[in-house]
């Protein structure tokens, strides 16, 4: 009897257990319909692309290599030259859409390309010994036989043209370059002496004769280049090497800017661009002013603001708060069926602390999937402690935390990478960094920020966002030093100055596209009125709305927009939508 027992209880778990694995076979089986895209015979010829670009750049390592200038020029004509052969009208819409995505970008790299020589010309006088070092990688890249004996006497010739070069400056033999230009030069001559390092380690102890007759050489060029990219900055940059304050970027002028805005079909004139963000600037104030009031201030907002700013969390408990946060915005979203979080996407973001030295770039938080959190540590300087605990109080986090989270980056790159993943080679920061500020946006409209003090909190970023527009732009006209944007951003927007000296630091590094900082607020305007076209007008509901464009790929938000209202598309598309209606007032 006993026996029998047992068994039936084997007989039931086994039940049990194999119902459980078919429902959830069953249950994944029918999430991977969603993961289906619709066919497009461009995907494998973009993903084709991808994979050679990869192997040229990974080949022409020397960035200053004609050479590799010659080769991606004729790699992106040989690709346009492709898409010039298709008959455009037979296409899918899937395949349209591609076509046009996948000329944009080609056009632009050329431009890139071209742009690039023009800086190099620029440079010209003050690295007239770059080609010699390219020269060396490449023939290294080509595995061709070299002379050691050769090359050794090259690298003496090297060094005396590097010190040649230095001295000409030094007597004023040489015209001095603008500072931009000048700075520009010494990261080219760092970036040439890690591409002579590389050629030197491939050789240096493999090949006895090589390392007998180079090595000598090859470290007195090393120095002098070292030597020589310190005295550009310090002589025509004005930057000592403890100066950790000054800040120097390298604007375009504005035909370039023109060409980037056509580039991410932005069909608005920096200027205009510009106007958009003062109005904007102007409606934080006025609602600036009405949380002002709420809490007492009057009109005063940056008492208000201030006031604010004292609501810091003590030491150890930035964890707590933006996790408590985090989950407050998801269950919102949730709650008002605003956009699909799949479990998995829900379960899977992680926490990190920032590092004090990525602080000095990024005061605030990053996020995608791994939310950076940005507070003091305990090696700071009290006034350090102070101005990162006051610039990321609980109020201002509250507006940030689902910006980098759900439903903002960390959803994003969810999705981004289960749909349409062969787009990403035209990702822009118009989707990817307008998309999370939209949010913030939407969030606002449906009460998301309840007390006055969430509110000075999203109006703080808001106003943020505005001073990005306003400061990159007239930097990059040539209308304002970045002294004058962290003055800017202290004196309008309420930022602590070691913030605000980060993030101008942060948009004129060199690591952002000139439009990067411009594409949180002109990209998030892009979608709320997107929104307000298709969802307003009860075309769609907000689920599907949001639904759709996140299996859409972070493409130029006009595109989605055709996407969704099934626009019929010309070969020879301009952009043309002008999205600015403005917040209701």
């Amino acid at each position: 009897m006993k026996q029998l027992k047992v068994i039936i209880a084997i007989f039931f778990l086994f039940t049990i257990t194999t119902s459980a694995f078919t429902i959830a076979r069953a249950q994944t089986i029918d999430e991977m319909k969603d993961y289906n895209d619709s066919p497009s015979r461009l995907r494998g010829v973009i993903e084709r692309f991808s994979e050679d670009y990869g192997s040229l750049n990974r080949f022409y390592t020397a960035q200053t290599s004609q050479n590799r200038l010659v080769r991606f020029r004729k790699f992106y004509a040989e690709r346009l030259a492709f898409l010039n052969e298709q008959n455009f009208n037979k296409l899918n819409k899937d395949e349209q859409i591609d076509y046009l995505l996948f000329k944009n970008h080609l056009a632009h790299e050329q431009r890139e390309l071209d742009r690039f020589a023009g800086q190099l010309d620029e440079m010209s006088a003050l690295l007239s010994f770059a080609k010699t070092i390219s020269d060396l990688e490449d023939t290294r890249r080509k595995l061709e036989n070299i002379d050691s004996a050769k090359t050794a006497a090259l690298l003496n010739d090297l060094n005396k043209q590097i010190l040649a070069t230095q001295k000409g400056i030094e007597e004023n033999k040489t015209a001095k370059p603008k500072k931009p230009v000048a700075n520009r030069a010494a990261r080219t001559v760092n970036s040439l002496r890690n591409t002579l390092k590389n050629w030197f380690t491939f050789y240096n102890g493999y090949d006895p004769i090589f390392t007998w007759w180079n090595s000598e050489p090859y470290k007195a060029v090393d120095a002098s280049l070292q030597n020589y990219s310190a005295f550009l900055l310090d002589k025509l940059v004005g930057i000592k090497p403890d100066d950790k304050i000054t800040i120097i970027g390298d604007p375009i002028g504005r035909e370039a800017l023109l060409q980037e805005l056509e580039y991410e079909m932005i069909p608005y004139t920096p200027e205009e661009l510009v106007e958009i963000a003062n109005k904007e600037f102007a409606w934080c104030e006025s609602e600036m002013k009405k949380a002002s009031r709420e809490l007492g201030y009057g009109n005063d907002w940056k008492k208000a603001l201030e006031a604010v700013k004292q609501k810091y969390v003590e030491p150890g408990k930035q964890p707590e708060l933006i996790r408590k946060q985090a989950y407050e915005a998801i269950e919102f979203i949730e709650k008002n069926a605003l956009v699909t979080v799949p479990k998995l996407a829900r379960d899977s973001w992680r926490m990190e602390m920032m590092t004090p030295e990525r602080q000095l770039v990024s005061p605030f938080f990053l996020g995608g999937e791994t939310i950076l959190v940005s507070y003091p540590t305990s090696a700071m300087t009290h006034e350090q402690k102070m101005m990162s605990m006051r610039g990321n109080n609980p109020h201002f986090t509250h507006a940030v935390t689902h910006h980098e989270l759900i439903p903002g980056h960390h959803l994003q790159r969810f999705m981004l990478n289960r749909h349409r993943p062969y787009r990403a080679v035209f990702n822009t920061p118009f989707w990817i960094e307008g998309w999370a500020l939209y949010w913030e946006f939407l969030l606002w409209d449906m009460n998301f920020n309840r007390t006055p003090e969430d509110r000075i909190g999203a109006l703080f970023w808001r106003m943020h966002r505005c001073a990005r527009i306003i400061f990159s732009l007239n930097f990059h006209l040539e209308k304002m030093s970045p002294q004058e944007a962290v003055d800017f951003l202290v004196t309008r927007v309420g930022h602590e100055r070691d913030n605000a000296t980060a993030e101008v630091r942060r948009s004129f590094s060199g690591d952002y596209g000139p439009l990067y900082q411009i594409a949180y607020m002109i990209g998030g305007l892009q979608f709320y009125n997107l929104h307000r076209e298709l969802v307003g007008s009860k075309k769609m509901t907000n689920r599907a709305f949001h639904d759709r464009i996140l299996k859409e790929g972070a493409i130029p938000v006009e595109m989605v927009r055709a996407i969704l209202t099934k626009q019929k598309l010309p070969r020879d598309l301009k952009p043309s939508w002008r999205f600015y209606g403005g917040f209701p007032k």
